[in-house]
């Protein structure tokens, strides 16, 4: 929940507005100002106060604790021109909330947390444990000097600025899920990367469990910071010891049918589990169900009184999933770059992408991204190196413009990938759009894109579609028009068209819509010169419908306007 106070009647006018875009986020504190600020204090995550920053500081600073604890504070001024992170920038989130508050207001958000000043993540703030030398890691990183990143476990992290591979370095950034010491310049980072699969007879206790799970990732040389589940068998989903002890370490108790746990192969099966609940193994099967390499093979726990164990565990290392964004960025200006499209970019360690595209973007890429660029033609390349970067565990973004996934590096991405890796679409502006809000409305009703290009389609295939549309009656956008080499795919496409269309239906014709050399006309079906159009132009033909209005291209929602327009 994030509070909110404010003091003065601007500051109440802003309160609101935020309450009116946060609906169910944010509580108001009235009364007076410190026993409000006070409250909420203690009662929330997060505070954005509308006031002074002396003023908040002398207020809280008797409240505060520790960065572990303390709530984020944001402080709006008067005139609402700044957002400022005041305190608990990374713990608390307040860096964020800054650039929050300041979308909603208008305002600027005022963040001075030096990692955030210099774009370089903080390894405080990457969602893993970490520990070691964390201050004089990330200091390096920010003065610049040689850290070196030693990955034990592939990890999807955002982009760091560390020295290539083999490359000496003072500093270290460690990403291991062994039970290590970090060095006097060392800081370490421990991943998600083990599960635990536990097995327990009926009212097992959770001390005898959580013992066993310890005694068992400290004989392997395994950090408990690294365990990302406990996994059972359902027919345990609601055994008092295995939640207790789940909560106790902080992560879920996951559970399988018995069927699916049974066709697990493990090394040491038994007849006891397959008696009590249906599946000869349960904490192994457990913990390999999700696939992994087996640290530790099933133990049993050893009670102080001799009497028998009550519970099994066995300890997996399951492969870090890499991450692959596909993201469209829009037709080319930047303020139609969409804001997740920039987010993922940013959270990108590795960029794949056609050069100019990277060209366009590069300011936006965070120190140490690795950036593997090519040109034209290489498009199933870049696709197979973008799913292989994200095999090795990366979080990798693979560009495209417009939206990457009309005529762009979707489709040849997803037809490398399999199920290993983790994949997210980000959609952009597709020329057609951006095209057709220059041309005014042309795409008002039913209509259909079509690639002209004859190099992965054979012509008599765009041929019959061209034809389906026309008959059909559909606004037709075509993509890659025309080019040096091939001039006569356009003029046959309008020739197709004109077959069923009148010579004056208006036809859009828009060269690089939404940059700084945007050009764009409207002609019609007959005088159309395809001469004019290139691989940067985008070509809309309208329907029977269509109609030129006061210099725009207008397509109906519904054929019934163009009766009453007669």
């Amino acid at each position: 929940m994030i509070g909110i106070v404010s003091a003065t009647a601007a500051g109440a006018a802003a309160r609101d507005r935020l309450a009116a875009a946060w609906p169910g986020r944010v509580r108001v504190y009235g009364g007076p100002v410190a026993d409000a600020v006070r409250a909420a204090f203690a009662e929330c995550e997060q505070l954005v106060c509308f006031l002074a920053t002396g003023a908040v500081v002398r207020i809280v600073a008797p409240l505060l604790a520790g960065k572990e604890t303390d709530p984020g504070i944001v402080c709006v001024d008067e005139a609402g021109r700044f957002a400022v992170a005041l305190l608990g920038g990374h713990g608390g989130g307040a860096n964020a909330l800054a650039r929050e508050v300041a979308g909603v207001l208008g305002a600027e958000p005022v963040v001075t947390t030096a990692t955030d000043a210099v774009d370089v993540p903080g390894l405080d703030t990457l969602g893993l444990p970490v520990e070691g030398a964390v201050a004089g890691v990330t200091r390096a990183l920010l003065d610049g000097e040689p850290v070196a990143l030693r990955a034990e476990v592939a990890w999807p992290l955002p982009p760091l600025p560390v020295v290539p591979e083999g490359t000496a370095a003072a500093y270290t950034i460690r990403v291991t899920d062994r039970l290590v010491e970090p060095g006097e310049r060392e800081a370490v980072l421990r991943p998600p990367s083990l599960v635990v699969g536990v097995g327990a007879s009926r009212g097992a206790p959770a001390e005898e469990v959580l013992g066993l799970i310890g005694d068992a990732l400290r004989d392997a040389g395994l950090a408990a910071a690294s365990v990302a589940e406990l996994a059972t068998v359902d027919a345990k989903a609601g055994e008092p010891g295995l939640l207790a002890a789940a909560e106790r370490l902080g992560v879920p108790l996951v559970t399988y049918p018995a069927g699916e746990l049974a066709g697990v192969a493990v090394p040491n099966p038994s007849a006891a589990p397959l008696d009590a609940v249906g599946t000869p193994s349960v904490a192994e099967a457990a913990a390999l169900r999700r696939g992994g390499e087996l640290l530790v093979p099933k133990r049993k726990s050893v009670r102080a009184d001799g009497r028998p164990a009550t519970a099994t565990c066995a300890v997996v290392r399951r492969p870090g999933r890499g991450r692959l964004a596909v993201v469209g960025l829009g037709p080319g200006a930047r303020d139609l770059l969409t804001p997740r499209a920039a987010a993922e970019l940013r959270r990108a360690s590795v960029l794949v992408g056609l050069d100019q595209y990277v060209d366009q973007i590069r300011d936006l890429l965070r120190p140490g991204t690795r950036v593997l660029e090519s040109g034209l033609g290489a498009e199933e390349e870049r696709a197979r190196t973008a799913v292989e970067e994200a095999r090795r565990g990366h979080a990798v973004a693979l560009i495209g413009s417009g939206d990457a996934g009309v005529y762009a590096m979707a489709s040849p991405a997803l037809a490398e990938a399999s199920d290993d890796i983790d994949v997210v679409g980000v959609p952009g502006v597709t020329a057609a759009l951006a095209a057709g809000a220059v041309l005014g409305a042309p795409l008002g009703h039913d209509h259909v894109s079509i690639s002209l290009s004859d190099l992965h389609t054979p012509w008599e295939v765009i041929e019959r579609r061209v034809r389906a549309a026309a008959g059909a009656d559909l606004v037709v956008t075509f993509y890659n028009p025309r080019s040096r080499g091939r001039d006569w795919q356009l003029p046959k496409a309008l020739a197709i068209l004109a077959e069923h269309r009148a010579p004056a239906t208006p036809v859009g014709v828009v060269r690089n819509a939404s940059r700084a050399d945007e050009s764009a006309r409207l002609t019609t079906l007959a005088a159309l010169d395809p001469a004019t159009v290139d691989m940067m132009t985008v070509v809309t033909v309208g329907n029977t419908a269509t109609r030129e209005i006061a210099g725009r291209m207008v397509t109906p929602r519904g054929y019934r306007w163009q009766e009453s327009t007669r």
